[in-house]
């Protein structure tokens, strides 16, 4: 998925290669052992989804950002960073983003220290760019590690609910592109009523993102994904179509047999194949379609025509490799 070519604002992607560098020298401190592992995912790159965010928000594609708007791109790309790094200790991964993940490459201790001094960097910019982005980020910071644990304390649980699922959801993805979007609005003084409706269309853009990968681990090719499909499943992460799955009439008991523990390949197709056959898949592109429409919602209270049609563009065409209108 182009996300540039999506959102239709050519200023924006030129803003995002002006962010590269930006990035890389927020966490280079002259140190080569350190500056390498900072910079290890920033070099490997990524869609920069947060700070396109950010800069659309503050910018509308209009006119070039300014430093503010970049930096306050840089402190959002570089918590999700954290974040990955994090993660990929907990989930014991070995790769990300086509390289090796930086637990793999420089053992778990050093890829959590990592990942800590990232989120200071993060919130050592928010600071500078005033208190409002400095709390922002911070309260951000709770609602991704309210999200992380979370799914830890639901991972394996054939018992997890709807709850605990929108909680880790809403935590780990909506709130941080959330704040993307409303750190844009707040860099660029945007009126009061926007920064509201910019926010809430980052939340709700964050929940059709997450909630269209849900659909995608279950439904995709292993070479669509880059990843094993139902890769998910295996790992004891439950997501919206596994639960209603799970409570299918027909083979919800089957389902709950199979799953509870790790899976071996074999079964964690048998596990995805079930998933599919039920209404799972549907259910998850009915919600994610009602946030698409409270997220056109939102954008049409927005005064800047070309932002509206540049994010209408985007989220009403995330959708598209699952057919919703």
């Amino acid at each position: 998925m182009n996300l540039h070519e999506r959102l239709r604002l050519p200023q924006v992607e030129a803003d995002l290669v002006r962010l590269e560098t930006l990035l890389a020298e927020s966490v280079i401190i002259g140190d080569a052992y350190l500056d390498s592992v900072t910079t290890h995912l920033i070099y490997a790159g990524g869609k920069r989804l947060r700070p396109l965010l950010a800069i659309s928000s503050a910018t509308g594609g209009r006119h070039e950002a300014t430093s503010d708007d970049l930096l306050g791109g840089v402190a959002l790309e570089l918590m999700h960073l954290a974040s990955l790094y994090h993660d990929d200790v907990m989930d014991e991964a070995d790769v990300r983003r086509n390289v090796d993940s930086v637990n793999a490459r420089y053992g778990n201790l050093v890829a959590i220290v990592a990942g800590d001094y990232l989120m200071a960097r993060s919130a050592g910019i928010a600071a500078d760019l005033g208190t409002e982005i400095a709390g922002l980020l911070a309260r951000t910071l709770a609602w991704l590690t309210r999200g992380q644990v979370s799914e830890v304390r639901t991972s394996y649980s054939i018992d997890r609910t709807l709850g605990d699922y929108y909680e880790a959801i809403e935590g780990k993805t909506a709130s941080l592109m959330a704040s993307s979007c409303r750190v844009g609005a707040l860099t660029s003084h945007r009126s009061a009523d926007e920064v509201e409706a910019l926010t809430e269309f980052g939340r709700t853009f964050g929940m059709i993102y997450q909630l269209r990968d849900d659909v995608l681990d279950v439904v995709a090719t292993d070479g669509q994904l880059g990843k094993p499909a139902g890769q998910d499943l295996a790992e004891g992460i439950y997501t919206l179509p596994t639960l209603v799955a799970l409570n299918d009439s027909a083979v919800g008991a089957e389902l709950r047999e199979l799953l509870g523990s790790a899976l071996d390949d074999a079964e964690r197709e048998r596990a995805r194949k079930i998933v599919v056959a039920t209404d799972g898949v549907a259910e998850t592109i009915r919600v994610a379609n009602e946030h698409v429409i409270r997220a056109h919602s939102v954008i049409d209270s927005l005064s800047d025509e070309k932002l509206r049609e540049g994010y209408k563009s985007l989220v009403s065409s995330l959708l598209d490799d699952l057919r919703v209108g």
